[in-house]
């Protein structure tokens, strides 16, 4: 059970943490440092829980480790329920902020359009003058390069031991530095799933949050599989 309480415990903070740079202090530090937060607070729980989890805190990264033969099914699906439910208190936490303090200057909103009601929470969203496909391929690509790096850091022949953490961090706040101008950048069910339950609004884009993570996670796992099969066999 520690294991899965790790994992709802570093996922409540991922989105607590993480999304609340956006919420709480967005208007002040920008695109640019909403992504360096992602990535800071991902590397301090990967050294925080790494041991006792993985500190997988995604789905999409359960996933890939399920495709990759380093988890049961059974095992996988208990991480995700953990991380929906810690992304779940995440949002509830922050949703709390908002509601005590209605006159501060929140961020992580994006304005009503379509079929949208206002998203507020840093809800994943596709934002004004993006669409749906673009936000997909982004969400596909973007998981796909951040859980290859998540397969390769942690690698227990091929990996890089303490530094893994470094490396996993950096990519989280890479990705987002890079997506959040499409659509908050997800690469992670939870960390959408989250805020989507106290902002309805976000429902309609969710599905894209899911597909997309998910269909990434399949090519990391199908391309370091075969990297990886490369280099136990000593080809360059």
């Amino acid at each position: 059970m520690r294991k899965y309480f790790a994992e709802c415990v570093g996922t409540m903070f991922l989105v607590l943490l993480a999304c609340g740079s956006a919420v709480l202090a967005g208007p002040v530090i920008g695109g640019l440092g909403i992504g360096l937060c992602f990535g800071l607070v991902l590397l301090c729980l990967v050294y925080c829980i790494g041991n006792i989890s993985g500190c997988h805190v995604n789905p999409a990264v359960s996933f890939a480790m399920f495709l990759s033969g380093k988890m049961r099914f059974g095992e996988m699906c208990g991480y995700v329920v953990a991380q929906l439910v810690g992304a779940a208190i995440g949002a509830g936490f922050l949703y709390w902020f908002v509601e005590m303090a209605p006159g501060f200057n929140f961020g992580g909103t994006t304005a009503a359009y379509g079929s949208h009601g206002a998203c507020d929470l840093a809800a994943n969203v596709v934002q004004v003058g993006a669409s749906g496909g673009m936000a997909l391929l982004a969400e596909c690509l973007l998981t796909f390069f951040f859980v290859l790096v998540v397969l390769g850091a942690t690698d227990g022949k091929l990996g890089f031991g303490k530094f893994a953490g470094l490396a996993i961090g950096l990519a989280l706040g890479l990705v987002n530095i890079v997506g959040i101008p499409v659509d908050n950048c997800s690469v992670n069910p939870a960390r959408s799933f989250g805020p989507a339950l106290w902002c309805p609004g976000a429902w309609p884009d969710f599905w894209i949050m899911v597909v997309g993570p998910l269909v990434g996670a399949v090519l990391a796992a199908l391309c370091w599989r075969f990297l990886s099969d490369d280099r136990s066999a000593g080809v360059e």
